[in-house]
């Protein structure tokens, strides 16, 4: 079966101050169960912020390092998760799912890739 990422986008500039209380982390733990028995949840986790980030860019055969915070960008990758799907309409239905439990007043975008098998990388 394939496998997807799932790259959670957040905006850290603008995070909602208010947590989003215990019926939050209720119903989230309970799409997670419910998505590996399923046997479609590999992995997933949240990240630190980007001021706790190190950028690594190659450019001009040189490599240079830049710490975060990355203000210069508005969404950053906030969390992952690498789903087994039968297809790509599968690991979009999990991930509707993952973003419908969030509060109507918080903006969380999800990016759904296929991963490459094929490459090897």
């Amino acid at each position: 079966m394939p496998r997807f990422m799932s790259l959670i986008r957040i905006d850290e500039q603008n995070l909602p101050s208010e947590n989003p209380g215990p019926e939050f982390d209720k119903r989230m733990g309970a799409l997670f169960e419910e998505i590996t028995k399923a046997g479609v949840m590999l992995e997933t986790a949240g990240l630190t912020p980007t001021a706790q980030g190190t950028r690594v860019t190659w450019s001009g055969g040189k490599l240079s390092c830049t710490d975060g915070p990355f203000t210069e960008t508005k969404e950053v990758v906030g969390g992952y998760a690498i789903l087994q799907a039968k297809d790509k309409a599968e690991a979009l239905e999990w991930t509707k799912r993952f973003l419908q439990i969030h509060p109507a007043n918080w903006t969380v975008t999800s990016e759904v890739r296929q991963i490459d098998e094929a490459t090897g990388l």
